[in-house]
Parts: C-alpha cells; sequence; structure tokens
C-alpha cells in the first residue's frame, strides 16, 4: 500500500472526538488522574482554580478531558461546562469518609441536570491506598449508584499517584461510548 493510500485512509477514519467532563470535590485527585492518563508528570500538581484541559487518544477515540476545580466557590460554575459532554467522570477520595455525604449530594445534583442527561457516569474511587479508604463498593452503597436506572454507570477503584485503576476506567468509558 503506499503513502497516499495509507493518508487517505487515516483522513477517512480519523479517531471520533469526545468530551469528558472530569468533576469531584476539592483534592479528590482529579488533576493527578488527568495527568496520569496524559502520562505527565504527577509529582507537583497544585489544586485547580479555574480548569485543565488535555487530550488523550484511546480505543479509537480522541478523549478531550475537562478538569474543572472542585473548590467550594467554584463548583456553581460547573454548569457552565455541560453543554456536550460525552461522559461524566466523578472522581471521589476514598480516604475522606467525612466528606462522603457532601460528594454524594454534589453528584446527586449533577445527575439531574439537563444537559447531562442520559450521559454515562464513571465514578473513580480514588485513594484506594490510604489505609482508611472506603472501599469502591462501600461507595456504590453510599451514594446509592444501583438506583441510577437512566444512564450506564461504572465505579472503578484506583490510585490515581501509580496509575492503578485508572486505564481500566476509561476503557469502560470508550466502551459505554461505543455501544450508543
Amino acid at each position: 500500500m503506499g503513502l497516499l493510500a495509507i493518508l487517505r485512509k487515516l483522513r477517512s477514519n480519523p479517531d471520533k472526538e469526545l468530551r469528558l467532563l472530569l468533576l469531584g470535590l476539592d483534592n479528590a485527585g482529579k488533576t493527578t488522574i488527568l495527568r496520569c492518563l496524559a502520562n505527565e508528570d504527577i509529582t507537583q500538581v497544585t489544586p485547580t482554580q479555574g480548569f485543565n484541559i488535555k487530550s488523550v487518544h484511546s480505543e479509537g477515540f480522541k478523549l478531550n478531558v475537562w478538569d474543572i476545580g472542585g473548590a467550594r466557590k467554584i463548583r456553581p460554575y460547573w454548569r457552565n461546562y455541560f453543554e456536550n459532554t460525552d461522559v461524566l467522570i466523578y472522581v471521589i477520595d476514598s480516604s475522606d469518609s467525612n466528606r462522603l455525604e457532601e460528594t454524594g449530594q454534589e453528584l446527586s445534583e449533577l445527575l439531574t441536570e439537563d444537559k447531562l442527561r442520559g450521559v454515562p457516569l464513571l465514578v473513580y474511587a480514588n485513594k484506594q491506598d490510604v489505609a482508611q479508604s472506603v472501599t469502591a463498593a462501600d461507595i456504590a452503597e453510599a451514594l446509592g449508584l444501583h438506583n441510577i436506572k437512566d444512564r450506564d454507570w461504572q465505579i472503578q477503584s484506583c490510585v490515581a499517584t501509580d496509575g492503578k485503576g485508572i486505564k481500566e476506567g476509561l476503557e469502560w468509558a470508550c466502551k459505554s461510548i461505543k455501544k450508543k
């Protein structure tokens, strides 16, 4: 096959672009997950004051991942980023059981948003390497994820600092989109 034929084939079958919205409370590990997905250094991560965007290629998709800060004062602005979201990724700090109720309330509000209706939900139960972390199954139970009937959803245990579980969650997200 000649170079011209290869180039034509690549142009006729470009990666489909998807928009992934990465949300969660502050200090949950959203930016660390984003940098892990982009194979970037995670040793110097600072709290996100606005947003970060990275493009990642996976499973034949170009994933444009939007990481929005999770501080309380920023959360009201999350809705400005809902438009055209293909997958909602919600990150939970599994080691902070004191904020489980707060993170559950934020997630519940997100799931009622019209612009996120039917959007697949991936929940990363991050920081599973910390001794007092709550298991993904217990988080799913506490948040009532099993009651979600209007969208595909998955909870994935992960450790963003070493990448454990991150790619598996992303693979689920891509498969969920392929089903549509």
